[in-house]
């Protein structure tokens, strides 16, 4: 799934599971965008760091999806 933009605050799906993920940082490195992925609820879990591909004028984060897209909302 594919968004104009990825921002902090949106939530996440992990493909193949319900668990949820809250973008909580943005960053770049050279030419490459990072967002930093921490799951929903849980302030001490480890955090993700997944690199945000650009599809034309989309963005996306690859094994994610959005999760207000998902069946269960």
């Amino acid at each position: 799934m594919s968004v104009s933009k990825v921002q902090v605050g949106q939530v996440w799906k992990k493909a193949g599971s319900d668990e949820s993920f809250l973008v909580t940082r943005l960053y770049s490195e050279a030419l490459t965008t990072f967002a930093v992925l921490r799951p929903a609820g849980k302030e001490t879990a480890a955090i993700l760091r997944v690199k945000v591909i650009r599809k034309g004028a989309s963005q996306a984060l690859p094994g994610f999806s959005m999760a207000q897209d998902s069946d269960e909302f």
